[in-house]
């Protein structure tokens, strides 16, 4: 499985997202412009030139028409995929961390860092069809979590919105009137700051990951609960996760913290993608090749290929092996 190297971010990557047709592979630095590729072949199409500061998040519409950013210059702004002009711009008084578009792709929720005196806040932003009716005002704000909020995302049909991040504390949210429906239970929850967040493609489960060396499956919040199924125990921190579309699989990526890093682990090669059985919870196999931690990992819709994105500034693209849709445990 020879992967292709794509070299087009200065600095550690931070997020991955494909489009839906997982023929667009979108990437987020701390170089302040998000760049898009083709995901079949690695070649850089463009870069979205605007934000002044690390871009943490991104999300793209269901046609891929837009997409939209989180950045750490205070604000989230929307762009027009195809020209890379910048539609709008969300003002923000904190960094802008997580950004989700809802289904349908008329609301968006991001979510800023506690700043100065300012707590945590998840936003609801209305996305208008025509740029030019596009307001700035958030249609709910959400507070409350200590601590800052690194994922929050939609649940199904829109009726909530999942939150987690510094406080270990998955948190379900009525996307209606912002009232908090559910915490997860702290006996069997993460015990350090949950870094990722990645819901299954039916939406009838997602996947934590966290500092404390942990992933964990928790089943669906229609019924709003957040019953934790499995636990995946890695030997180093959890940076990303994903879930691959078509297999059982599950994979983590991770290491400690860049300030952390010595040379005896990169010689130790802690730095792969381990990928375990979703049922099982056992390893099946890894993906080395960064010089650093992984901050950002996403499967391709069509489950055939993955692609990881490092504290050294690549991005590692993946196109699995026949051996690979052949693994027996």
């Amino acid at each position: 499985m020879r992967p292709i190297l794509m070299k087009g971010h200065e600095r550690p990557l931070t997020f991955l997202k494909y489009n839906r047709d997982g023929d667009l592979l979108f990437s987020c630095a701390k170089d302040h412009n998000p760049t898009v590729w083709f995901a079949d072949n690695g070649e850089r199409l463009g870069t979205y030139r605007g934000h002044n500061g690390a871009v943490w998040c991104c999300d793209v519409s269901r046609d891929s028409a837009r997409l939209i950013t989180g950045s750490a210059d205070q604000t989230a702004k929307l762009w027009n995929v195809q020209t890379g002009q910048q539609l709008f711009t969300f003002n923000f008084d904190s960094p802008a961390r997580a950004v989700d578009f809802s289904v349908g792709d008329r609301l968006a929720v991001i979510t800023t860092d506690p700043f100065m005196e300012l707590s945590s806040a998840i936003h609801v932003k209305r996305i208008a069809n025509d740029p030019a009716d596009q307001v700035g005002e958030s249609a709910l704000i959400l507070k409350g979590p200590q601590g800052r909020i690194n994922r929050a995302v939609w649940g199904p049909l829109n009726r909530t919105i999942i939150s987690a991040g510094e406080d270990a504390v998955i948190r379900i949210w009525d996307s209606e009137t912002g009232k908090l429906l559910k915490e997860n239970d702290k006996e069997v929850g993460h015990k350090k700051t949950i870094t990722s967040l990645a819901k299954s493609v039916d939406g009838s489960h997602f996947l934590t990951g966290s500092l404390d060396k942990s992933a964990k499956a928790r089943i669906n919040f229609i019924f709003l609960t957040l019953t934790l199924i499995k636990t995946y125990v890695t030997e180093r921190p959890v940076n990303a996760v994903a879930m691959s579309p078509l297999l059982d699989h599950v994979v983590l990526g991770g290491g400690q913290d860049a300030s952390a890093v010595t040379t005896t682990d990169h010689r130790a090669g802690k730095f792969e993608a381990k990928f375990y059985d979703k049922v099982l919870q056992e390893e099946i196999g890894g993906v080395k090749g960064h010089f650093g931690p992984i901050n950002a990992l996403a499967f391709n819709p069509d489950g055939k290929s993955f692609s990881s994105g490092g504290e050294d500034g690549y991005v590692r693209l993946h196109h699995f092996d026949s051996d690979y849709f052949n693994i027996k445990i």
